[in-house]
């Protein structure tokens, strides 16, 4: 029986950025889920914040170079690598020098929001996925985390749809406590017009704010995990009303075998669908 591959596509990994619950998560799932016997691959946004000497990033100079275009501007895609050793995985940063240069993560000093958050989320997802594609990796799972992943489920099952690696991927879509209380930038939904992507698609994203965000990834991923103790209440009602298979929030000392289930259940509902 061949393993199954799962694509983590985090917000935050812990120690690259300061410790938060998403971040460790982010850190030591992917370890707990290989050591489970399944294959991995893991993806992060590249902040100007993370010190690249210190935690030996490099870039991959045969994945790098491939423009991206967000709202008719070319964006160089580059990408880098590090290692962590104890836990024998390698973690892909997703880099660009408009959106991830600058000295913080989403928002400034002054804790306000960055204007671009919306394109540097395009940027973000789009490059996860090309970087996929030039890897041949065709995962199983995709298991995202953090609102900045929110597109990655709506490119997967329209812009991407027919690229025979992700023919059978399934999306699970982790929802945190991470809100955000401005909303994106208000041309959000039609910077998304892309190979694929209609405008009923897009429709939730003409109010980009983090309600309607989240609601746009759930409706188009194929699970959901509730990845804090208490999420948002619209978000939470909305959950229930798809119909989707959940997995309500789990400790920190059971998440990793509760996931892991999860993904199985996933994909075994699929093969009997299929």
């Amino acid at each position: 029986m061949k393993k199954a591959k799962v694509l983590f596509v985090s917000q935050e990994i812990t120690p690259y950025l300061d410790e938060t619950a998403m971040g460790t998560i982010g850190r030591y799932l992917p370890q707990g889920i290989q050591e489970r016997g399944k294959e991995i691959r893991t993806f992060m946004p590249r902040y100007g914040s993370i010190n690249e000497r210190r935690n030996q990033l490099h870039e991959v100079i045969r994945l790098s170079g491939m423009n991206l275009i967000i709202d008719d501007t070319d964006h160089p895609l580059i990408i880098k690598v590090a290692s962590i050793q104890s836990a024998r995985m390698q973690v892909y940063f997703i880099d660009n020098e408009d959106y991830f240069q600058r000295k913080a993560v989403l928002s400034d000093a002054k804790g306000k929001p960055f204007e671009d958050n919306d394109e540097r989320s395009i940027f973000f997802c789009r490059g996860v996925i090309e970087t996929v594609k030039k890897l041949g990796w065709a995962p199983d799972i995709v298991h995202c985390h953090g609102w900045i992943t929110n597109l990655v489920p709506l490119y997967l099952k329209k812009s991407f749809s027919d690229n025979p690696l992700f023919a059978d991927t399934k999306i699970v879509y982790s929802v945190y406590d991470d809100e955000f209380s401005t909303p994106l930038n208000k041309d959000y939904a039609r910077k998304l017009q892309f190979d694929g992507i209609e405008k009923q698609d897009v429709e939730l994203l003409k109010t980009p704010n983090f309600a309607n965000v989240t609601k746009a990834a759930i409706a188009m991923s194929d699970a959901v995990i509730k990845g804090s103790p208490k999420i948002n209440a619209e978000v939470d009602k909305y959950i229930k009303k798809t119909g989707k298979p959940v997995l309500d929030y789990k400790s920190p000392d059971e998440y990793i075998d509760a996931y892991d289930e999860f993904y199985d259940a996933v994909l075994e509902d699929a093969a009997v669908l299929a």
